[in-house]
Formats: C-alpha cells, sequence, structure tokens
C-alpha cells in the first residue's frame, strides 16, 4: 500500500532527475540524466570475461551484474554531482535479455525506489534503444521514422508519437547484430562481433558479391540468413579447395550487403511517409561504416539524421533513463511484483 500510494500521489516534474539501470546482457550501467541532459553515464563490463568464450555466459553475467550493480550505481550518483535522495524516479530494463541478468538490475531497482519513496519504472530494452536519440538532439520530437539495429532486433518503424509506433518491416529471422557475430566467428575474430568485423572491413574491399537480403522484396522486411549462409559457404569452399582468400575482403563485402539495404529501405520509408528526420538506434548503429553512409544519405535526400554518439548505441543506462523519462511524463509507473522477462514485443 506504501508504494501504491507514492505511485498514484507523484507530482509530474517537467525536467525530473531520473536514475536507469541497465543490466540486460554483459554491461552492467547507470546513468543519471534530468530532462534529457546527460549528467553521468557509467558501465562496468564483463565482455572480457565473456570473450574467453567466445560469447556471454549467462551465469557468468548474472554473477558479474551481482558483483558490479552497487558500485555502478555509486559512481554515476556521485559523477552527476547529486545525491540519492534528490532522484524522482528508478528506471530499469526489465526485459528483454538474459533472465538471470536482469533480475539483478531489477531487484536493485525495485529496492531502491522502494527506500528512496519513488517511483519505478519498468523499461523495454527496445524501447531504451530507440529512446537514445532524445538525449543526442534533445529538440527532437515525433513523428519521424526509426532505423533499429541490434543483436536481436532489426526493424523499419515509424514512430508517430513518444509511446506510439507502427512497425513497417522486421527481419524475418536473424537480426543484423547476429549477423554481424556469426560472420566474426567465422572469420575467427573474437567476441564481440561487430566491432572486429568492422575494424577487418577497413583492411580490405567490397569486391565479393552476397546477397543482399530481400533488396527488392517482403516491403520494409529484412532476412540476414541468406546472407550469414553465403559468407559461411564462400569460407568452407575456399578452404575446402585449398585456395587463398582475404579475410579482409569477406569482411568489408559482407559490410556492406549488411548495412546498405538497411540505410535504403529507411530512406525509402521517410519519403513515403513524408517525414523528414531519420532516427537511428541499437547496437549495430555504431558501426561507423553504417553511420557514415546513413549520413551521406539522409543528407543527398534533404533528411535529417539523428544518430545518437556510438556510447549510447551499445548498451548503456542513459537509454534506459531516457525511456524512463518518457513512461514518467505518461504516468506509466510499475509495481514492484514486476517481474523480468526474456522475450517482450516492441510495444
Amino acid at each position: 500500500m506504501y508504494f501504491d500510494t507514492i505511485q498514484k500521489t507523484t507530482v509530474i516534474r517537467e525536467e525530473p532527475l531520473i536514475l536507469g539501470i541497465e543490466s540486460s546482457c554483459d554491461e552492467t550501467a547507470c546513468a543519471v540524466i534530468r530532462g534529457r541532459k546527460i549528467l553521468s553515464s557509467e558501465i562496468i563490463s564483463s565482455a572480457t570475461e565473456q570473450a574467453k568464450y567466445g560469447g556471454v555466459v549467462p551465469e557468468i553475467a548474472s554473477r558479474a551484474h551481482t558483483e558490479a550493480v552497487d558500485e555502478v550505481v555509486e559512481r554515476a550518483v556521485c559523477k552527476a554531482g547529486v545525491t540519492l535522495k534528490e532522484i524522482d524516479a528508478v528506471a530499469v530494463t526489465y526485459g528483454a535479455g538474459l533472465l538471470g541478468a536482469l533480475l539483478v538490475g531489477l531487484s536493485f531497482a525495485k529496492a531502491l525506489a522502494y527506500s528512496l519513496g519513488v517511483p519505478l519504472i519498468a523499461v523495454n530494452h527496445i524501447r531504451g534503444h530507440m529512446a537514445a536519440a532524445y538525449l543526442d538532439d534533445e529538440a527532437l520530437q515525433p513523428p519521424f521514422i526509426t532505423l533499429l539495429a541490434s543483436g536481436g532486433h532489426t526493424a523499419i518503424i515509424h514512430t508517430k508519437s513518444y509511446t506510439e509506433f507502427e512497425v513497417l518491416g522486421a527481419t524475418l529471422d536473424d537480426a543484423a547484430g547476429e549477423a554481424f557475430d556469426k560472420v566474426a566467428r567465422v572469420l575467427g575474430l573474437q567476441y564481440p562481433g561487430g566491432p572486429n568485423v568492422e575494424r577487418l572491413a577497413r583492411e580490405g574491399k567490397n569486391n565479393i558479391v552476397f546477397p543482399k537480403m530481400l533488396k527488392g522484396e517482403g516491403g520494409y522486411n529484412f532476412s540476414y540468413s541468406g546472407l550469414k549462409t553465403a559468407v559461411i559457404n564462400y569460407c568452407h569452399t575456399m578452404e575446402m579447395k585449398g585456395q587463398e582468400y582475404s579475410r579482409a575482403d569477406v569482411a568489408c563485402s559482407f559490410q556492406h550487403a549488411a548495412v546498405d539495404v538497411l540505410i535504403q529501405k529507411a530512406i525509402r520509408a521517410a519519403k513515403e511517409k513524408h517525414l523528414s528526420t531519420i532516427v537511428a538506434g541499437g547496437g549495430v548503429i555504431a558501426n561507423g561504416y553504417l553511420r557514415q553512409t546513413l549520413e551521406i544519405a539522409c543528407k543527398a535526400e534533404g533528411l535529417k539524421a539523428v544518430i545518437p554518439a556510438r556510447q549510447y548505441c551499445t548498451d548503456n543506462a542513459a537509454m534506459i533513463a531516457s525511456e524512463g523519462l518518457i513512461q514518467y511524463k505518461a504516468g506509466n509507473f510499475a509495481p514492484l511484483d514486476t517481474n523480468a522477462k526474456a522475450a517482450i514485443p516492441l510495444r
């Protein structure tokens, strides 16, 4: 009853102080924002440990979150130059992600919100990626087209308002980030795959023909399974024949095939919906080739591109706080019996 009363009687401030917590995968993160201004964003990562196993081990991630969450919150609050008593709400990722990892952050956030007597806001991780752009451009307002590209999701979305979305198209199988990780493995690159594929691609040429998924078909949908398989088959065929090939050329050609269609379809969506802005979000948006190509393509079409800084494309808590701000202003607060969910829809 005590916590329910707090939620119901909360006075909505114009520029609240939101503390965000993110623990969906291998990053333990906390950030503090005031309105759309980032005061601090701290991350403690277990990626180095996970790299030993070629990917994220859920049990290791959960243990790392448990060890790091208290420290990362303390660091974020200290760097923000505020006290916990000044916090107006606590936002936390409740899904999607690794269940054990999510539970660590969610449990900590529940206890913190209860102890401070402030609302708890449960945030959809994917909606967090989409909301990161609001911190990059404080004047940004819907409607616009969102290009979402992450490890688990790839979609073209018509963002109609802060809380209303229409998914115009999505991946029919693998997400873009999954394809990058799988190609990294076949090329013998370490985890995390995306940055290492990009690094290798800089040394190569786009001279291998790989399929560009549903380029002229499927509306705004994507398919990465065929592209991934084509890269694997190319490498294995060359190896079986005993022929040398350039891993850098494979990485570069794959990157072009994976990214170019994303940009083409996002621009087509903006033009067909008569919108002037394309917003990008998700871990794959940290890719340098994608960022540069999207900016150039948007400029050529007279469109505005809003691309968050790299550190706010990959998993972080500032984006969770940003989506938390949207839900705070809408009065969408979460009860203390909110549970973590490994998979949740965009809405």
